[in-house]
């Protein structure tokens, strides 16, 4: 009967130890609880059979672990559990000459401070720090980046 409850113990930490590493990555209540039920395994097994009993089942499971792992690795299940889709976005980036400091922008969206302005017909992010601009607001810019502007209503 106790050889049963260790054999038992070892592979349900196996089993835990292998949903740890691929399934619920970090160190979660499987992480422990597999090293947990391995170690209780181990030592009920150098208690019951010694040490020559106990030190063969550390093998053992230690064997039967890295089979796991690579078996799990090497076998197609994972490949339906991963996230395929790619990332095919890109991030406008504006010419150095089409938006100028000083030209007068129309905003699109609701600058709370971040929204959509237009500047020479070209619908940029626009960032008004300190100021919520509604919608359809004259805006001056007073700064010109890559991606954004920075504006405020034009007085």
């Amino acid at each position: 009967m106790t050889t049963i409850v260790i054999i038992l113990l070892i592979l349900l930490g196996l089993f835990l130890l292998v949903l740890e590493f691929f399934v619920l990555p970090g160190i979660t209540f499987a992480g422990i609880g597999g090293t947990l039920f391995i170690g209780a395994g181990i030592f009920m097994a150098y208690n019951e059979f010694g040490t020559t009993g106990g030190n063969a089942t550390l093998v053992a499971t230690m064997l039967i672990m890295v089979l796991a792992i690579v078996w799990s690795l090497r076998s197609g299940t994972w490949n339906k559990l991963m996230l395929k889709a790619s990332v095919d976005g890109q991030v406008e980036v504006k010419e150095d000459k089409d938006i100028c400091v000083g030209d007068e922008a129309v905003s699109i969206t609701r600058l709370n401070p971040v929204g959509k302005a237009s500047v020479n017909n070209i619908i940029i992010e626009a960032r008004c720090p300190g100021h919520f601009v509604d919608e359809n607001t004259i805006l001056e810019v007073q700064k010109v980046f890559k991606t954004y502007i920075i504006v405020k209503p034009k007085s």
